[in-house]
């Protein structure tokens, strides 16, 4: 932990930077001290990438400056700041997957002999050398796409240290991290400060800022509106910061009062992308008016099975019916039509056509259907203005539904995505990772519209590697592990503990 007297190494004076139609960033001051972790909170569209990416050199500031060690510095690019020893780890790490941990590291930093030949054995014994010494456990000679998502985000950040790193930026490390990768990452970040180097840490997760953070700053809206000690901050306190009003962390909600069985899988397999078998002879049944929680560590088979429910991966083998109907071998297109929403995992991939206007993207389940298309011709006012209405009702920050979804920050994407799917007669939920990156205020209003959903009679499969998440939405919890379910359980027997257990392949013999 930084003394408050410790030199500051990276400080932000007045910075400001507009877009078209909006100011991402608003005389914005910060500093970081020398082995400090400041925790940089903030909903959705509140500057802080916009904020990072100018103390990267990404983007210039229109007004302000940037200081580094004591220098007052104009960064013309990213290389400009890693000379400088800044660092950045992306949410959406930038590794090549088929290349390894070592050619990846030294891409653009190469080593090299005599005649300019590459060396590689210099860069692997380096990358070793800085494992041992930063507690980072990675094997220079494996190829990235092999290696879970955990180990996935240490080369990242050994990456940063080849470089000679003594300021890093990491922008949501979580995210895609389970609750044992990244309490090791915490671990890692600790002994990172130990030694000096200084970190300023994106994150949505208000409990993982108050575990690990030195000092706390909250933007709203572009401006710095505060900093606190984590020693005296409480979750509520920092979301009332961050949103301007109480949030409520807790999920209020009735019994549920399950119907008929909307959702039946029986002996389900299904491959992955090298054509192994990652979901192994799962059946599961799924009721109207409740919901099914799957839990488990990522990598178990959730993306496979989500995949295969909508159309978007051939099966195996087994059968999947949808309110009685054989939907097994049915195309995306025939089972969004039978009344199946989904929120997918990876929503740029799956859930938005990102070069596309926000009100194009409202509609990309319904724009060959009446009001939207009109003798094969799309009406274009038609959805625009009812795109004007769902950016209203869901609260999507944006200057004009007439912006590429590619100008929207993460939270506001997914925000159009539930906008979509919630927005037609809905049988069947599919909701996977639904809140992943986003900020308290959008996870409160998304919960809310999750448990209206159920309440209004709809089955919802809930897939998420949030375990407070599942345990506070579902009404069952299906534990998954190595693509079988291991346990069911209703919610009321469903302890932190005991699917924390199972998650890790336990059978409670």
């Amino acid at each position: 932990m930084a003394e408050k007297g410790s030199p500051i190494v990276l400080e932000a004076r007045g910075l400001t930077k507009r877009f078209p139609s909006v100011i991402a960033n608003d005389q914005v001051d910060l500093f970081l001290r020398r082995g400090e972790i400041l925790a940089l909170l903030g909903e959705n569209g509140a500057g802080k990438s916009t904020l990072m990416n100018m103390l990267y050199g990404l983007y210039h500031p229109d007004e302000g400056e940037i200081w580094i060690k004591g220098e007052k510095i104009a960064l013309k690019s990213p290389g400009d700041a890693i000379a400088r020893g800044v660092g950045m780890v992306h949410q959406h790490f930038q590794l090549v997957p088929v290349m390894t941990v070592a050619e990846n590291v030294m891409l653009g930093s190469e080593t090299t002999r005599r005649w300019g030949m590459l060396d590689a054995r210099a860069a692997a014994r380096r990358i070793r050398n800085l494992s041992q010494q930063y507690g980072l456990q990675v094997d220079p000679e494996a190829v990235v796409e092999d290696l879970p998502v955990g180990a996935q985000q240490r080369v990242e950040i050994i990456k940063a240290l080849y470089r000679q790193a003594d300021i890093l930026i990491l922008d949501e490390p979580t995210a895609v991290l389970t609750p044992q990768e990244a309490n090791e990452l915490f671990r890692i970040m600790r002994d990172l400060t130990a030694r000096g180097v200084s970190i300023i840490f994106i994150t949505h997760k208000l409990k993982e800022v108050l575990a690990v953070a030195d000092r706390i700053g909250v933007l709203r809206r572009g401006r710095v509106v505060g900093t606190t000690d984590p020693k005296t901050a409480t979750e509520a306190s920092l979301a009332e910061m961050m949103v301007g009003r109480q949030v409520l962390l807790r999920v209020e909600k009735d019994d549920a009062k399950p119907g008929r069985p909307i959702l039946q899988l029986n002996d389900l397999r299904v491959n992955d992308d090298r054509g192994h078998q990652a979901v192994k002879g799962l059946s599961l049944e799924l009721y109207a008016g409740e919901i099914l929680g799957v839990a488990g560590v990522e990598g178990n088979g959730q993306r496979e099975l989500v995949e295969a429910l909508t159309g978007l991966r051939p099966l195996a083998g087994g059968t999947v019916l949808i309110d009685g109907q054989d939907t097994t071998h049915f195309t995306p297109r025939q089972i969004t039509e039978l009344g199946v929403a989904h929120i997918p995992e990876d929503r740029e991939k799956h859930g938005l056509v990102m070069p596309h206007p926000i009100s194009d993207n409202m509609v990309l389940n319904r724009y060959y259907q009446p009001p939207y298309a009109r003798h094969g011709v799309m009406q274009q006012e038609k959805i625009i203005a009812d795109g004007e209405k769902l950016v209203q009702k869901f609260d999507v920050r944006t200057p004009s539904v007439r912006n590429t979804a590619s100008s929207l920050s993460g939270g506001n994407k997914q925000k159009v995505i539930v906008a979509r799917e919630f927005s037609h007669p809905t049988k069947l939920l599919i909701a996977a990772q639904p809140t992943r990156g986003i900020d308290v205020g959008s996870i409160e209003f998304i919960h809310k519209q999750l448990i209206t959903q159920r309440d209004d009679g709809v089955a919802v499969l809930l897939v998420s590697a949030e375990l407070d998440e599942i345990l506070s939405l579902a009404d069952r919890v299906a534990v998954l592990f190595d693509g079988r379910v291991v346990k069911q359980l209703p919610i009321e027997e469903a302890t932190r503990e005991r699917v924390g257990l199972l998650m890790a392949g336990s059978t409670e013999a």
